[in-house]
């Protein structure tokens, strides 16, 4: 099961040091100057401002492990959102294409070409999908949330890959992930919150069966 961080490089380079892949948004690749080009796993999106030609180049560039496409909202969207993922397809292993509009939910199959990864939003309280977990049935890349949300969704669809920053926002005022929740840290300290929220994620999917880079990569 793949893990994504996109940060800035310290935090990067922390995750790396445990199994993780960095990442950053098409807008932000300074965050990942500090990496081969060739080792980036994973290419965000600035889905508040989205520029698919500006995307798109940044694929180009770095030539991601994984990109996202922009979010369906609206199942109008589809074709045209289908057509940008095939266009990213050739500068990315895989592409993620992230269906939201409700009436997607139970046609997904029919409806999104396999060849492509689904992306399911975390729900926050800055968004997320209304579709049922459980309509998501083949490759799954979870967007965000809490550690703990990214786990138990986990037992109800496929997942593949996920990409978690928010132990980073926790870090800074001392807390940490211990496996089940944020807490305060007993010693605190920005990079020892992060080291140890990074080795309670790793644990927290220690024992998940999903697939791994080789079977994503052929697959």
């Amino acid at each position: 099961m793949l893990k994504f961080v996109a940060h800035g490089r310290r935090v990067i380079s922390l995750a790396i040091a445990e199994g993780w892949r960095p990442g950053a948004r098409y807008t932000n690749l300074r965050d990942v100057r500090h990496v081969d080009f060739t080792e980036v796993g994973f290419l965000d999106i600035d889905w508040k401002n989205y520029s698919f030609e500006a995307h798109l180049n940044a694929a180009a560039k770095v030539r991601p492990f994984v990109t996202v496409a922009r979010d369906v909202e609206c199942v109008s969207q589809l074709d045209r959102i289908l057509i940008e993922a095939g266009r990213l397809q050739k500068y990315a292993r895989r592409v993620i294409v992230v269906p939201k509009d409700p009436a997607l939910e139970g046609r997904l199959h029919r409806a999104i070409p396999n060849e492509f990864m689904l992306g399911y939003s975390v729900p926050t309280k800055y968004g997320g999908t209304k579709i049922q977990p459980r309509a998501f049935e083949w490759s799954v890349h979870l967007l965000g949330g809490r550690p703990d949300t990214q786990r138990r969704l986990a037992d109800l669809m496929p997942v593949v890959s996920m990409d978690c920053n928010r132990f980073t926002y926790d870090a800074q005022f001392g807390d940490y992930f211990d496996g089940s929740m944020f807490k305060r840290h007993p010693l605190g300290g920005y990079e020892v919150c992060l080291k140890e929220s990074i080795a309670n994620i790793n644990s927290l999917w220690a024992d998940y069966g999903g697939i791994g880079a080789e079977e994503l990569r052929s697959g």
